[in-house]
């Protein structure tokens, strides 16, 4: 018999069971079979190796026929002028192509630059208006600086209105289509 002493003076005995035999359990085959789990491991290695080796084969057949391609077609973007590659109009602001066409006829390259480059161009075409004169389609100015407009307006005055005699409030009404009539037949009203 085994004897323990413990941490405060007691004794415990455990019986000895060495003696004891159960002939019926000693290994439990359905527990794990070992044929199996190497069985699994053996066809599993073999289908890593074929799936690799298939899939090495597949890409050289993909490489040789990358290597046979054919040339591109006519409409290809290889046989394209540089102006027949870009979207068709309108283009996005810092898009390549993207530009801006001034009303006399002149055209100014904005391709890749801040989205602000366009408006300083048109602001610095109305610039040039306000300061030299509106000018038609062929080249004779049609208006004065303003400059100039604020002088010739200053040294002749602003033409003054005419007085017209009131009239009669009726003048003044606006024709509505009546509710009685369903809107057939109009009325006037004042505002």
């Amino acid at each position: 018999m085994a004897r323990h002493n413990g941490h405060d003076g007691h004794r415990t005995e455990t019986p000895d069971v060495s003696h004891i035999r159960n002939v019926e359990v000693a290994h439990e085959p359905s527990d794990v079979s070992v044929r199996g789990v190497l069985t699994f491991v053996v066809v599993l290695t073999l289908a890593t190796i074929a799936i690799s080796a298939g899939l090495w084969f597949l890409f050289q057949y993909f490489n040789k026929q990358s290597a046979k391609e054919r040339p591109p077609g006519p409409m290809s973007s290889r046989n394209l002028s540089q102006q027949d590659r870009l979207p068709p109009e309108p283009r996005l602001q810092a898009a390549p192509g993207f530009q801006v066409t001034l009303e006399n006829g002149e055209t100014r390259d904005l391709k890749l630059r801040e989205p602000q480059a366009e408006y300083r161009e048109l602001r610095a075409q109305w610039q040039s208006l306000l300061s030299t004169g509106l000018k038609d389609q062929s080249g004779n100015t049609v208006g004065m600086p303003i400059e100039q407009a604020i002088d010739k307006i200053a040294s002749e005055g602003l033409p003054a209105r005419t007085q017209q005699a009131p009239g009669k409030l009726e003048d003044y009404a606006i024709s509505m289509p009546s509710d009685m009539s369903s809107g057939r037949e109009t009325i006037k009203k004042l505002q």
